[in-house]
This record gives C-alpha cells, sequence and structure tokens, in this order.
C-alpha cells in the first residue's frame, strides 16, 4: 500500500520507455512553465513561487506518488484559499499553512483514509470548483483590461463594482493581447496537442510587446527579475499562535488538496487502465507541500490537464513527471530571466480559458435539473464559495451533504406494523410476507426494511403507538435490515426494556449475520435470549405460539 509506483515501475522499466518519458517530460514541463507563472500571481505572491512549487512540488509527487503518470504543480484551484491567506497572514503565513497542511495529508495517507475522500458528494465538488472558477475570472479583469486603478476589493461584489466604477481607464493593448492570447491558445489545439497553444501566445504577445514597445504591464514591471536558482530552506515566524490561527486555512488546502489529486489520479486510471494507490497519493501529496513550503513554494497537488498532457505524450510511468520538474529547473536557470518580459495580460488571458475550463458548467446545469438534495448542495457550497469564503464553503457543504445523506437514509428505513388484519404492502412475489402466514391473536409483528441507524430510530419508536391493543408478543423482523449502529441497538434495547416491563414476550426474526454481530458485542442476544433469535418467520411464529402456551 505504502510503496510508491515510481519503485513499483522501474522493476520492468527499458530504454524504449525511458525515451517516451523523456519527451513527455519535457513537454508537459514546456506545458507547466506559463501555468505556474499564472497561477502564483493570480495567487498574490510573487511568479518564481510558482515555479519553485512546480520544481519542488512535482519532483516529489512523482518520486513518492502512488500513481503512474500524476503531474503535480500549482493549480488553479488554490487560487482563491492562497490569495486569501497572503491578504490576511502574508506570505509568512501561507508558507507556515502549507506546511502544516502538508503534515495532515501525510496523517491523513498514513490512516488510509485516501478512499474515504474518494466519496465527496459530486454536486459539491462540482458546486465550490464553478465558485473558484468564477472567483478566477474575476481577479484577472483588472490585468485582461489593463484597467489603472487602486487595489482590487477583496469581495466578489466589490470587486466587479470597482471594475465598472473604472472601466474608463482600460488600455487597449493589454485588451488586444488578452483577447488574441484566448484565440491562439483555444485554436492552436485545434492544430497540434505536442505544442500547447499558452506558449504560443506567451512567445507572440512578449516579442509584440517587446519589438514594438507596447505600453502594457508586464511581470518585470510589476515584480522585478526572477531568480535563476532555488532558494535555501528556511521558515519564519513559526509559533503557536500562529498554528490556532492557520488550522482552518490549512484544513481546506489540506481537504482541497486531497481531493483535487485524487480525481486527477481516478481521471488517469481510466486513461491508461491502471490503479492508483490513494493512501500513498496522499502521503506523497503531503511530503511534496511540506518540502513545498521550506522551499518558498505555494500548494502543491495533481493537475489534471498536465496529467492528460503527459498520458497523450507517451509518460506511462512517474519518470515523466521527474523530468517534468528538471525541465522547468533548466529553464529557470537558463531562461528565467526572460521570463519578465512577459505581458500580465496574457497570463490573464491563460488565466480566463483555465477558468472557463474549471467551470464544469454543463456539470452545473445538468446537477440543477436532478434531485432538489443534489442542487442544494450545489448551490449552496457554490454561493458560499463566491460570496463568502471558500473554508466556509467546503465546511458547510460537506455538513449539509451529511444531512442529506441521512435524511436519504431515513426516507429509505421504514418500519410498517403487521397485524393478522394487515398483509405486506408489496406481497404479491414475496414467498416470506406476513399475508402468507396465520398469525395467532395477540402476536404484533413488526418490520424493518433498510439501515437501522439513528435517522431511523424514531420511525421505530413512532410505530409503537399506532398499536391499539397491547399484544403478548412482540415479533420485530430484521430480514432487511444490513446494518445497524449504536442509536438503533439503544432503540431496541429501550424497546425490549419497555416490554419486559409490561408483561410483552420480545421476539427478533430473520437477523443477518452483520447485524447479529453487533448484538452480540453489546450483549442483547443475553438480554433477549438466543432462543428468541429466530432465522426466519416460520420458526418465530412458533415461537410465539409456545410463549403464547
Amino acid at each position: 500500500m505504502f510503496t510508491p509506483k515510481l519503485l513499483v515501475t522501474l522493476r520492468t522499466y527499458d530504454r524504449k520507455q525511458f525515451f517516451s518519458d523523456l519527451v513527455a517530460g519535457i513537454i508537459v514541463g514546456i506545458v507547466a512553465l506559463p501555468l505556474a507563472i499564472a497561477f502564483a500571481i493570480a495567487s498574490g505572491v510573487s511568479p518564481e513561487k510558482g515555479l519553485y512549487t512546480a520544481i519542488i512540488g512535482g519532483f516529489v509527487i512523482s518520486a513518492l506518488g502512488g500513481s503512474r503518470v500524476q503531474i503535480g504543480g500549482p493549480t488553479g484551484a488554490f487560487i482563491v484559499i492562497v490569495y486569501g491567506i497572503v491578504q490576511k497572514y502574508g506570505v509568512d503565513g501561507l508558507t507556515i499553512a502549507t506546511l502544516m497542511a502538508g503534515i495532515i495529508l501525510i496523517i491523513i495517507g498514513f490512516a488510509r483514509l485516501g478512499s474515504v475522500i474518494k466519496f465527496i458528494p459530486y454536486p459539491l465538488i462540482v458546486g465550490f470548483t464553478s465558485g473558484i472558477a468564477l472567483i478566477i475570472l474575476s481577479s484577472q479583469i483588472k490585468d485582461f483590461a489593463g484597467i489603472k486603478m487602486g487595489a482590487v476589493p477583496a469581495e466578489f461584489i466589490n470587486k466587479w463594482m470597482a471594475y465598472f466604477q473604472n472601466i474608463g481607464f482600460v488600455n487597449w493593448y493589454s485588451l488586444l493581447i488578452a483577447l488574441g492570447t484566448i484565440l491562439i491558445t483555444v485554436s492552436f489545439s485545434k492544430i497540434t496537442h505536442k505544442i500547447p497553444g499558452s506558449l504560443i501566445a506567451i512567445l507572440t504577445s512578449t516579442l509584440a510587446v517587446y519589438i514594438f514597445k507596447l505600453p502594457v504591464e508586464t511581470i518585470g514591471s510589476r515584480f522585478g527579475s526572477i531568480p535563476s536558482s532555488l532558494p535555501a530552506p528556511h521558515i519564519s515566524g513559526l509559533s503557536i499562535g500562529t498554528i490556532q490561527n492557520l488550522i482552518r486555512p490549512a484544513f481546506t488546502i489540506a481537504m482541497l488538496g486531497a481531493i483535487e489529486s485524487l480525481l486527477s489520479a481516478v481521471v488517469a486510471d481510466g486513461m491508461i487502465g491502471g490503479n492508483h494507490k490513494s493512501n500513498m497519493e496522499l502521503v506523497a501529496q503531503g511530503a511534496a507541500n511540506v518540502l513545498s513550503s521550506v522551499f518558498g513554494g505555494i500548494p502543491a497537488t495533481g493537475a489534471i490537464a498536465r496529467t492528460a498532457t503527459n498520458i497523450k505524450n507517451g509518460g506511462r510511468t512517474p519518470v515523466a513527471g521527474i523530468i517534468h520538474s528538471l525541465t522547468l529547473l533548466a529553464i529557470m536557470m537558463l531562461v528565467g530571466r526572460w521570463a519578465t518580459l512577459i505581458p500580465l495580460s496574457c497570463l490573464a488571458g491563460i488565466l480566463a480559458v483555465v477558468s472557463y475550463n474549471m467551470s464544469e458548467w454543463r456539470s452545473f446545469v445538468a446537477i440543477i435539473k436532478t434531485s432538489k438534495s443534489d442542487a442544494a448542495i450545489l448551490l449552496a457550497t457554490f454561493g458560499l464559495t463566491v460570496f463568502i469564503d471558500l473554508t466556509i464553503a467546503i465546511e458547510v457543504g460537506l455538513v449539509l451533504a451529511a444531512f442529506l445523506f441521512m435524511r436519504r437514509m431515513a426516507q429509505i428505513s421504514n418500519v410498517d406494523v403487521i397485524t393478522s388484519e394487515l398483509s405486506d404492502r408489496n406481497d404479491i412475489d414475496d414467498p416470506k410476507a406476513i399475508s402468507k402466514y396465520k398469525v395467532p391473536k395477540g402476536v404484533e409483528v413488526f418490520e424493518i426494511n433498510g439501515p437501522f441507524f439513528f435517522g431511523a430510530a424514531y420511525k421505530f419508536k413512532d410505530s409503537m403507538r399506532f398499536v391499539e391493543n397491547q399484544p403478548k408478543v412482540l415479533i420485530v423482523r430484521m430480514r432487511h435490515v444490513p446494518v445497524i449502529d449504536s442509536t438503533g441497538l439503544h432503540t431496541l434495547e429501550q424497546v425490549f426494556k419497555e416490554s419486559e416491563r409490561s408483561g410483552i414476550k420480545f421476539i427478533i426474526s430473520g437477523i443477518q449475520p452483520a447485524v447479529l454481530r453487533e448484538l452480540e458485542k453489546s450483549k442483547m442476544i443475553e438480554k433477549i435470549g438466543r432462543e428468541n433469535i429466530l432465522p426466519v418467520i416460520d420458526e418465530a411464529l412458533k415461537r410465539a405460539e409456545t410463549l403464547l402456551g
């Protein structure tokens, strides 16, 4: 379970696969360059921090990960949360939050909770992904149109109000570059997938700005030069108080990283017919975030688009991901200073395309048209992400999804009161329906269907009140109860004790093995008596006749 895929694949590694991984790794490294810079700038940090993340985080994710083809690095999903942390706690606060998130991911992985994270409801994922996409697009309008204005407000509505108030200060050169970037990025992919359209857009726009001396803002004019080497490991500002303040943002980074990386790994499995190790993948993601933070990077996770690019270009082992990181390192060391000439409006155009791809608007519309509960989760998560905060959106979304799940489970669990005059609801094709038997006078039969947990226990109590005449023998039929929780056990025990006090004999019929084990653990078997726990209704009715004397 905790063996990296790199070690597994190297056992049968050959020269042919190395050349395929080499080509894929170089191409993915080139694809990752503009994205790493764009994601860093949009997150409110300097551009080299995105490169550090892609190099360090990407290397660790490939070297230690549980997927053959996962490519790691900064992603658009983190822009919102990272920007918020930087604005509130500064870059040092972001470093500590990323470090804490990495440790949380490592703990989750070693606790073998990777498979649990896969069960996060799809409407919740689409809700905050669509919300993040809208926020990313909104944050890029200033650079997209080259609007000359002060600091952009953090709140969504205030942000758009500020844009409209400054609409007269648009830089038309910036706007044309951004629109041209979108056109090139989208259309070039129809020509070839070997060379990313975003790279062509960057080269074209940078040359145009440099040759024609266009009056637009560039990376260099805002951030200065880009370092040509990795920084020394460094952590500052670490304290108990800081850790307490950052535990919620760190948890959000960890959850978002886990969801994003495992979703990417599942998509990759479908493309190559593989099977990733979810727990090992989370451990690798955690280690990548710890090291990324130590070297001045931002949160890293599995990137679906870059992973797909890796697969399409022949990458089949983690070696391709390692080569992608080394390619980025070589680019940063050799030509990093030229990156300062890239116009910010070009990067805004690239992020506009990223936002559209992230939005999942087709899935959004499809979920709205399905069940009301799924639509409620989707809209609540989307609204909270856009208008309040991503951390709150994930927390509320998970709680809402849990409550709606419990409500659904309660709906499929029911308790029928069956007397000699009342037959089962669906007994036409059921040879064991109670209507096929003669129920002795003085015997009451209760049928529980579905999981008997705290969401359904109240139904059992309520059903007891509808019995008009107190029976002499009570049979609880549980043939369709696959599981029972502590609340169900407690309710069953209460009903038994009340029956005992009233002189009513208590029998359980058709109990399943899993439920029987729970009754044995709780010592309920001894209280009720093994002779009163019968496998089928036939024997339960015979036992009732015996008790009636």
